[in-house]
């Protein structure tokens, strides 16, 4: 074992036990300590699902990349494992970046993106990423020495060598594949795929898809696998452009729907338009992987590179999405909270039949807030911030329809729909714990049926993932509001009729 890989987890295990209990979430997995983002290596091994996760331990902000490493048997607990990889080796010695993991003849293989400087023509250095391997028993993992495996030079010409990252791995009857986020020479993202007989040399074998600056421009963290008889590739693109409610400026994810030709390895979109995964403020970088009961299951980061916030004092930053269930319904991905949360259910309410009229929905344009009834409506034995809520809204002439999180007399985070515009929007401005200036507001455009709309929230201390008519739709959220703050109120403008199911998230 190398000095940073043990320094790194001597430093983990000592500062873990510095973090106040209660302070993380219990539900969605949590950074260790310091800085986390990217999941990495998400796969099955031994009967068991690892994550592994880019991690720098040291700060809350990025870092040296290292891989943190935990395991779980059903996905919502999670045991800590020591730290997998560091940047120790001359092929990442600027860090060990994104990538993926796969169980092989009673081994787990790590495959990721090292990062390195070299000599450039005019003598000063340049960067290099390049695809590495590593192999372990689940704990402890040995680089191989024939790394680098892959090297930008693989690419088509007039690739970026310095954009070359984020590799995909798995097993296909006549060989092992990647697929390796990458830049074309329009200088906008293109997912390469590369195979091999023995994980040492590879070939490309085509490039899936491009961009054509039609959808942001590097692509990053590629995943692409079979889902309900199509094709699916997903990526995060980095300097996105807003398009209407569909895609938001900065780094995005996408999906695109096609079929694929294993013969040819040839991607053929069904639908031209790449299409969001998440339509909330903090998501990035998903990857998926198969259960061993046929399940393709997904996870995401919980954070956004534009907005930090992390409350002062915290030592630990970031963490990720409660695993999700994906589906094909036509063309169109949806995606659930994996079953196994149902386990972890507590007391449960349900109201029956509910109308609500009138609530406060004066933020925005009067500073003051408002008081008593006019809050909107609490109903008894529903509030927390450890929580699964459904709610069912019936179709109706109101319009709005708003549900407060994380409220008290002074502050909330609003979750409402407005049937006229079919708009959904989470709103964290007035959610308090908020120290600096950011986007704190994101809409998605919902299939109107005429104002009725169900939607699922998983709320855990921090996080709040929204799942819209059963999963058509999902937007993730941070809001760091105080936790003495967890009232959840009802409020419409006009009149509305609801019902809801509440149930206690408790271990």
């Amino acid at each position: 074992m190398s000095e940073k890989l043990q320094r790194a987890r001597e430093f983990e295990l000592q500062e873990i036990g510095r973090i106040p209990e209660g302070q993380k979430p219990d539900f969605h997995f949590c950074s260790p300590t310091g800085w986390i983002n990217d999941p990495n290596g998400f796969s099955s091994f031994r009967e068991e699902y690892h994550l592994f996760f880019q991690y720098h331990p040291y700060s809350v902000q990025w870092g040296p990349m290292h891989w943190g490493h935990a395991k779980t048997k059903d996905f919502i607990s999670w045991e800590l494992l020591p730290c997998a990889l560091a940047p120790d080796e001359e092929f990442d010695a600027m860090g060990c970046f994104s990538g993926s993991a796969l169980e092989w003849e009673g081994r787990q293989y790590l495959m990721y993106t090292g990062v390195k400087e070299i000599p450039g023509p005019d003598g000063k250095p340049v960067v290099r990423q390049t695809q590495c391997m590593a192999d372990g028993d689940g704990v402890n993992y040995e680089k191989w020495k024939c790394n680098p495996v892959i090297e930008a030079d693989c690419l088509p010409a007039g690739s970026f060598p310095e954009d070359f990252r984020d590799p995909k791995i798995w097993k296909e009857e006549d060989g092992f594949y990647a697929v390796v986020g990458s830049r074309s020479r329009d200088t906008s993202g293109q997912i390469a795929m590369f195979r091999s007989k023995d994980m040492r040399e590879w070939e490309l074998v085509s490039v899936l898809d491009r961009s054509e600056n039609r959808f942001g421009k590097m692509w990053e963290c590629p995943d692409f696998f079979p889902l309900d008889g199509r094709q699916v590739l997903i990526a995060s693109p980095q300097t996105m452009e807003a398009e209407g409610l569909e895609f938001h400026n900065g780094n995005g994810t996408i999906y695109l729907v096609g079929s694929y030709d294993p013969e040819t390895h040839e991607f053929r979109r069904i639908v031209p338009e790449a299409r969001a995964i998440d339509y909330g403020l903090d998501f990035y970088a998903p990857q998926t992987l198969l259960t061993p009961d046929g399940r393709r299951v997904m996870i995401g980061w919980m954070k956004s590179w534009d907005n930090d916030l992390t409350p002062e004092g915290f030592s630990w930053c970031g963490f990720m999405t409660i695993p999700r269930e994906l589906h094909l319904k036509g063309d169109k991905l949806y995606q659930l909270p994996v079953r196994e949360l149902e386990s972890y259910y507590g007391k449960v309410v349900e109201t029956g039949p509910v109308a609500v009229e009138g609530g406060s929905f004066v933020y925005g344009r009067d500073p003051l807030p408002v008081s008593g009834e006019d809050k909107g409506m609490e109903i008894p034995g529903i509030r927390g911030r450890q929580f699964d809520m459904t709610v069912r809204v019936k179709a109706g002439d109101y319009r709005r329809f708003e549900i407060d999180l994380a409220a008290d007399d002074s502050h909330k985070t609003m979750l409402y729909y407005e049937p006229g515009s079919s708009a959904l929007t989470f709103d964290r401005t007035w959610s308090g714990g908020q120290t600096r200036d950011s986007v704190s507001s994101r809409s998605c455009y919902v299939d109107s049926r005429g104002g009725g709309i169900e939607l699922r929230i998983v709320m855990d201390r921090y996080g709040v993932e929204v799942f819209v008519n059963g999963g058509e739709q999902a937007m993730s959220c941070l809001t760091y509001a105080d936790e003495k703050a967890d009232r959840i109120r009802f409020g419409s403008q006009g009149r509305a009729e609801f019902e809801a199911v509440w149930r206690e998230l408790r271990r």
